[in-house]
């Protein structure tokens, strides 16, 4: 059984999602808005976050860079807002999925089970590894751990997951496709640049200049590399 909180200020909206995810096992912790939600995470450990983007007192943006601030548990936002940039802004604060408002529950209950299939199969892989070392860079795969440089570095599940694709292939060219395919472990169908935006997010996390990166370089035309 897995805990996950679900942050909105539409009671109604927090109620559906409830029973959803109860009839499938899950134990459900409820927050109004950011505040409350971090208030929350301070008391219990979650699984999962669902967490809206409009809300008052702290919207779920802010409380999206507040919560990756000290954990990396995986965050799915639901917002109004459908274009691009609003899914790109809820991407690079963290986020590790999007769904739009309003949204079949079906669709939201089988984006949470992707993302929990997810977390355990990236639990089950670094069992049964120890470290990947690049130059100043380390991915402890047990500990679920990075750090560059002797710091460490926070990153998202799907952050992590990119990273160590690239790093277990050093000198590897993958494509975008290729990346969402093996990490999001789904056909390519998506329309934005969601592989593009966490690779950024990547590199300002990790590179002295994102602008001129060391370990993660783009081969134009056709993907990504971890540079040895």
């Amino acid at each position: 059984m897995s805990v996950i909180l679900v942050v909105d200020d539409d009671t109604e909206i927090r109620d559906v999602i409830h029973v959803y995810l109860r009839n499938e096992g899950h134990s459900v912790l409820e927050a109004s808005d950011g505040v409350d939600a971090l208030d929350v995470l301070k008391q219990r450990e979650v699984d999962l976050i669902i967490l809206d983007v409009m809300m008052p007192r702290m919207d779920g943006i802010k409380a999206c860079m507040r919560i990756r601030e000290r954990s990396s548990v995986p965050i799915i936002m639901l917002s109004a807002k459908e274009g691009d940039m609003d899914k790109i802004m809820g991407l690079t604060t963290g986020a590790d999925d999007y769904v739009t408002k309003p949204f079949n529950p079906m669709e939201l209950i089988a984006r949470v089970k992707a993302q929990l299939r997810r977390q355990r199969m990236l639990a089950a892989k670094d069992a049964a590894h120890d470290q990947i070392a690049i130059r100043e860079l380390v991915i402890d795969m047990a500990k679920h751990f990075v750090s560059i440089r002797g710091q460490p570095v926070m990153l998202t599940p799907l952050e992590f997951a990119i990273l160590r694709l690239l790093a277990a292939s050093p000198g590897h060219v993958f494509s975008a496709d290729a990346i969402y395919e093996s990490v999001w472990k789904e056909r390519v169908g998506y329309s934005d640049n969601t592989v593009m935006v966490h690779i950024r997010n990547l590199r300002e996390k990790l590179e002295l200049n994102p602008r001129k990166p060391e370990y993660i370089k783009t081969v134009w035309g056709v993907g990504y590399k971890m540079d040895n």
